[in-house]
């Protein structure tokens, strides 16, 4: 399906493959799939290498002999090397328990011995050990490793910047404990996408399932009577033509009415449903970083099928468009039931804050779904306002229908 365009002719696309306005943060405990994403990780964890200013300014003063200067930035390489491998691959496809295990002890022997010998500048490593087991650990694990760290930094810190190592501690605790809560948010999140791709997959597996029941109960009355009456025929045919004539006549009008009633139930699979759309609606936007507003229910009382559907339709493409091209970041769906001239309708409007695009005429999309709307008797408006754009679609209520003041 092509995704359609706010005025027609919009050109400003977006990989579809990342579903995501540019700038937007990547998922969390999902690892960098481009190079934007690399980027964009790399930039939230190098904003916490601040701590290791003290250690490298440490290093260029010149206080140190050459030899304890040349170690000292193999150590603080080789430190820094092992706490970006544990963090980058903890956000995607994290090491093994044994492998966490051995890093951090690796991390746990070099912050202690790299401040013992160079000095109090150096117990800000302290606070990237309280990360990694924050981030890395199991909560029960972390909730030991955590404070540890900071008795440990205190401890070398008595060496001969016991304030430092004070006025440390708390930082060292709270960072710690803070990265426990961002490391369960981040497996959280994985486990509910897992979940939301299973549950997707199991009703895509139901349908599949109503289809196959669906046909076997059309088909297997209907291939079974053509299979009856043809050998009625083959008997027939020799003396009693007429008769024959007869079964092959009955052959034929089963065979339609089967091929009727398969494209029923085919087009009965396709259509798309209102509820079903602005629950995906939800998901898709969230996922792209823009703030939703969805009706939680729909109330679609007296509301044709064929209607349904072409608001459904609308929904999807609206969506798609927003996600895709808009550049939005809020989006307002809203379904609302009015009393017009022509009687009962059902109005669902889609409005961004999106800017950009050109062109003049509508799209392919735009077209599309008006000849939609109009087969179900409704209608289409679409066009920017004020602070971005709106998609208004209509469709007219079974008659009788009872008028409500809105979703």
């Amino acid at each position: 399906m092509s995704a359609m365009t706010e005025d027609g002719t919009r050109e400003r696309t977006q990989d579809p493959a990342e579903g995501r306005r540019p700038g937007a943060l990547p998922p969390m405990g999902r690892s960098p799939r481009n190079r934007r994403e690399l980027k964009v990780k790399v930039l939230w964890i190098g904003v916490w290498l601040v701590f290791l200013s003290a250690p490298v300014g440490d290093l260029l003063s010149g206080d140190h002999t050459t030899r304890a200067t040349v170690a000292g930035w193999l150590g603080l390489t080789a430190f820094v090397g092992v706490y970006l491998s544990l963090v980058f691959r903890n956000m995607g496809r994290p090491y093994s328990g044994h492998t966490v295990a051995a890093l951090l002890v690796v991390l746990g022997v070099l912050a202690p011995v790299l401040t013992y010998a160079f000095g109090g500048d150096w117990l800000g490593l302290f606070v990237y050990v309280s990360v990694a087991c924050g981030a890395t650990l199991p909560v029960r694990a972390a909730y030991w490793a955590i404070p540890g760290t900071a008795v440990l930094m205190y401890l070398v810190g008595l060496h001969g910047s016991e304030r430092a190592a004070r006025d440390l501690i708390f930082l060292v605790v709270l960072i710690g404990f803070a990265m426990v809560g961002v490391g369960q948010l981040v497996r959280t999140t994985v486990e509910l996408r897992k979940a939301r791709a299973t549950v997707a997959q199991l009703a895509a597996n139901e349908e599949r399932l109503r289809l196959a029941r669906d046909l076997h109960d059309l088909l297997g009355h209907s291939l079974s009577l053509i299979t009856l009456k043809s050998e009625l025929a083959g008997r027939m045919l020799p003396g009693r033509p007429g008769e024959a004539a007869q079964q092959v006549a009955d052959i034929e009008r089963v065979s339609r009415q089967a091929l009727v009633d398969v494209r029923e139930a085919v087009t009965g699979y396709r259509r798309p449903r209102l509820s079903v759309e602005l629950a995906g609606s939800q998901v898709a936007l969230t996922a792209a970083g823009v703030v939703a507003e969805v009706p939680a229910e729909a109330d679609l009382a007296g509301l044709p099928e064929e209607a349904e559907s072409a608001l459904a339709w609308a929904l999807r493409e609206a969506v798609t468009n927003v996600v895709r091209h808009s550049g939005a970041d809020r989006c307002v769906i809203q379904l609302l039931r009015r009393q017009t001239l022509d009687g009962p309708m059902l109005e669902l409007s889609v409005e961004d804050n999106g800017s950009g695009g050109s062109g003049t005429g509508p799209g392919n999309g735009l077209t599309g779904l008006t000849e939609r709307l109009e087969k179900a008797g409704g209608a289409l408006e679409a066009g920017r306002v004020r602070h971005g754009f709106r998609l208004v679609a209509r469709v007219p209520e079974a008659r009788g229908a009872d008028v409500g003041s809105g979703a």
